[in-house]
């Protein structure tokens, strides 16, 4: 409903005019489709009254058109408290009359899902469209200009999953390993390790798993956020020592600290040195992993679990 209320004007050239006429035949009630065209001469023809419109398009007319998927818009939330609170954002349309977000992109938002407004702003020229796609677009605004520091991280229940997903003691068997590696975008099956243990059955750690998801050109050393007194040597047992090298995860506890918004971690570090669309394939490859891994590995509780 959202999609067919707003428009994007399209200029009528020879390579879209047959694609536009299809939009025409639509009208402005049936998706996707048209609500005006607007000749040369600035006269708008009004779709909802007009019918076999269609023959009469000429070259340079404007349509009028429904929002599509993979137009680009403005999303805002008020209070607009800093650059990131306008970001630029691909549209794919749904049902319903929600606007639904990547939940890591509603940090910088300050927004949550109990009721909060937002204002999308449609781009009305070729020239704002570039400005969103290139300049504006959330893969660009990950590292705020004010800090220097990502205000996007891994969040929620795909954080608390990293932790453990990346315990010392998780093991998939074959059957979990490939219910896991299928949900990673673009994945090679000539890059999947050979298991960690093999007998009695070939086992792959949660490590292992998770290093797939890295660029194979980060290298990180950080020590996790939680880390008892005493335990600041690099091998421990406590875990508490991330080390990744040629995107491999040695050793180490995914945390807050490594893959949150804190400087110098996994996100800061793959948008300054590798590139801001390596850094929306982690988080999107991140959020699949870690939520079916959830999905393998949740347990349930009943009302007498609540009973002490």
């Amino acid at each position: 409903s959202i999609a067919m209320n707003v428009t994007f004007p399209e200029v009528v050239t020879k390579y879209n005019k047959t694609y536009l006429i299809d939009l025409i035949k639509n009208g402005p009630n049936k998706y996707p489709g048209a609500k005006y065209i607007i000749r040369s001469n600035g006269s708008i023809i009004n779709l909802g009254f007009c019918q076999n419109i269609n023959k009469n398009i000429e070259e340079g007319y404007i349509v009028e058109r429904h929002l599509l998927n993979g137009d680009y818009v403005v999303f805002n939330r008020q209070p607009s408290l800093h650059k990131m609170s306008m970001m630029g954002h691909r549209v794919h349309v749904l049902n319903n009359k929600t606007f639904r977000l990547n939940l890591s992109v509603t940090t910088p938002y300050n927004a949550d899902f109990d009721g909060d407004e937002m204002n999308m702003h449609v781009p009305q020229s070729i020239e704002s469209l570039a400005e969103i796609k290139y300049i504006m677009s959330v893969e660009k605004q990950i590292i705020s200009p004010q800090s220097n520091q990502s205000v996007m991280g891994i969040v929620q229940d795909s954080l608390i999953g990293c932790k453990l997903f990346t315990s010392r003691d998780i093991f998939l068997d074959f059957d979990q390993m490939m219910s896991l590696i299928i949900w990673i975008k673009g994945f090679n099956i000539e890059d999947l390790p050979i298991p960690c243990i093999l007998k009695p059955k070939p086992l792959w750690s949660g490590k292992q798993i998770f290093s797939l998801i890295l660029p194979k050109e980060l290298n990180l050393t950080k020590l996790r956020e939680d880390s008892p007194k005493g335990c600041e040597e690099k091998l421990n047992l406590v875990d508490n020592f991330v080390q990744i090298r040629k995107g491999e995860l040695i050793q180490g506890m995914i945390c807050k600290k490594t893959v949150g918004t804190s400087t110098g971690g996994i996100i800061h570090k793959i948008w300054i040195e590798i590139s801001p669309q390596k850094t929306i394939e982690f988080l999107s490859n991140c959020q699949k992993l870690i939520n079916n891994y959830l999905l393998l590995s949740g347990w349930t509780i009943g009302i007498e679990d609540m009973i002490s």
